[in-house]
């Protein structure tokens, strides 16, 4: 796996060993950020659930601000370190804690971001719950999008939420689902 375009282009990335994480494909990856494009540039990029990093690596190689990049495994945070350190990039931070608590603590520090992605472990009904609990903040600036990879048999229910879904993009067995903000919600901010 290497950083597709941008400052780091063609920079290798190590992923953690075994099956406990699921690095985004390649073509998934290269998809994503054509759709992004005219967003990355300048953006406040938070990778939740970043495993190796490699989509906030992309990121900021293709000119975002900063990435926060949150995962709660060691092994992550480890590799994360590993990648940027190679990558040779400036803006990135690393928080290592359950996705829940770096929610809470960046909402509480009023930090805000252009950008949102998420790519939890398939199948455990992680992207509604990360959606519920961001829709309860005020993380995601108003214009900004929230970018969900999940498993193409993972059903997101967004009742209970201030986002939603705009575009949805199939890669196999992979979905990227793009949210934002319901227009209704704005007129309350």
């Amino acid at each position: 796996m290497r950083v597709i375009a941008g400052k780091a282009k063609g920079t290798r990335l190590g992923s953690v060993p075994g099956s406990g994480t699921r690095p985004t494909l390649d073509r998934v990856k290269e998809a994503l950020f054509n759709i992004l494009q005219t967003r990355i540039s300048g953006a406040d990029f938070l990778d939740l659930f970043a495993g190796n990093g490699g989509i906030g690596i992309e990121a900021l190689s293709r000119g975002a601000r900063q990435a926060v990049l949150v995962d709660c495994s060691p092994a992550c945070i480890r590799m994360i370190r590993q990648n940027l350190s190679a990558a040779e990039l400036d803006g990135a931070q690393v928080l290592a804690m359950p996705v829940h608590r770096a929610v809470e603590k960046l909402s509480r520090a009023g930090i805000q971001f252009d950008i949102i992605f998420l790519d939890p472990p398939y199948g455990q009904g992680l992207v509604e719950k990360t959606l519920i609990q961001l829709s309860r903040t005020a993380l995601l600036r108003q214009g900004g999008v929230v970018v969900a990879e999940h498993g193409v048999k993972e059903e997101i229910n967004l009742s209970t939420s201030k986002f939603e879904r705009n575009r949805q993009e199939k890669y196999g067995d992979t979905v990227l689902g793009f949210f934002t903000l319901r227009e209704d919600e704005h007129d309350c901010e």
